[in-house]
């Protein structure tokens, strides 16, 4: 049974959107795309490396894959990017147009669904990058195993956010932590059964 590990970049405020570059998500009025740049250095790059390592499949919304289809193909000498282009892509998507980035697999638009079917097969573990809307669904239906978040030290207001009303309640380990040269606080986190609860309340008198 294959694994799902959703990676994310986030501001100290939850927002993901449009990390990378100005004109990757611009709804909702967002004016801060490219937030992430300034503060990625050698560690962030090497923590990115890593969660790409061994056998893995790429789990992506529609708007992430067409991001990504349209990068990664072309840059050249980069272990990195060779990784990307050769592993299989699973793609979210409602519309009939091709999936031209190499080993590149619609999966239809109920992403729950289809993801909740891939899990159950034998095959590479799953990643997530980016792909919010395609994120909420899995929160949801509970199929998220692991989180690897990078918060970057830098409030946007507002744009949209990893964690939503709808998120399944799990309890959640802590088991690796990281922090970058430039602030950014990378934290691994592993499910731990239900939500625990206690009480500070001091017994009656």
């Amino acid at each position: 049974m294959r694994r799902l590990t959703v990676a994310a970049f986030l501001s100290l405020d939850g927002v993901m959107q449009a990390p990378g570059g100005p004109e990757e998500d611009t709804s909702g009025g967002f004016a801060h795309g490219g937030w992430i740049v300034p503060h990625f250095d050698a560690v962030t790059g090497e923590v990115m490396g890593r969660l790409f390592e061994g056998p893995i499949a790429l789990l992506l919304g529609r708007k992430t894959y067409d991001i990504f289809a349209a990068h990664w193909p072309r840059v050249q000498d980069d272990p990195f990017a060779d990784s990307l282009n050769v592993m299989t892509k699973y793609v979210a998507t409602r519309s009939p147009g091709p999936l031209a980035w190499s080993n590149s697999r619609a999966i239809g638009p109920d992403g729950a669904d289809a993801v909740r079917r891939l899990k159950a097969e034998d095959g590479p573990d799953l990643l997530t990058q980016g792909s919010s809307d395609l994120i909420q669904s899995l929160l949801a239906a509970d199929l998220v195993d692991r989180f690897t978040l990078l918060t970057f030290p830098v409030l946007l207001g507002a744009g949209k956010r990893l964690f939503h009303e709808g998120t399944k309640d799990i309890g959640l380990k802590l088991t690796g932590s990281r922090n970058s040269t430039t602030g950014v606080v990378i934290s691994t986190y592993e499910r731990a059964g239900p939500v625990r609860t206690g009480s500070f309340a001091l017994d009656p008198a």
